[in-house]
């Protein structure tokens, strides 16, 4: 079973490659390829320091990582929002996303009453397992419908 810890700057280089990786093999054709630079690097080691990301450690290392807020889209302090879960593709199907999204559910619970998350309109995968762990779709879009929002009350 995965290890969850709360996320450090020295998490920053794995989580961006992390990020690559699986925003490369999950969205495939959907999105543009992400490429894995210093400047990601620099901005995700900044990014998860700031105490509201988590990591997933299995097999001695971090295999996937989650992080919070406060809504950004619509901007709204008193609803949260799922910003990013994201799992190295060589750990997909282990417990990895599940371990992350209890985090990351009971962090929300603990802070907001709703919350929020966005991902690809036609991204089964991802909403498969947003449903499955417990949020539910929403008639919500933005970008022109090719994101769709799911929500989450607590």
């Amino acid at each position: 079973m995965a290890a969850v810890r709360r996320a450090t700057a020295d998490d920053g280089a794995r989580v961006a490659r992390i990020y690559v990786e699986s925003w490369n093999a999950g969205f495939g054709e959907l999105m543009p390829v992400a490429v894995l630079d210093d400047a990601r690097v620099a901005r995700w080691s900044a990014t998860v320091a700031d105490g509201n990301w988590w990591v997933a450690e299995l097999d001695g290392l971090v295999a996937g990582f989650v992080g919070i807020g406060a809504s950004r889209d619509p901007v709204d302090p008193e609803l949260g929002e799922l910003d990013t879960i994201a799992v190295d593709p060589a750990y997909w199907r282990r417990g990895v996303g599940i371990a992350l999204m209890e985090k990351a559910v009971q962090e929300l619970a603990g802070r907001f009453d709703r919350a929020i998350l966005w991902t690809l309109a036609n991204y089964p995968q991802g909403q498969n397992f947003y449903v499955k762990t417990g949020w539910t779709l929403t008639t919500h879009t933005r970008d022109n419908g090719h994101q769709v929002c799911y929500e989450r009350s607590f």
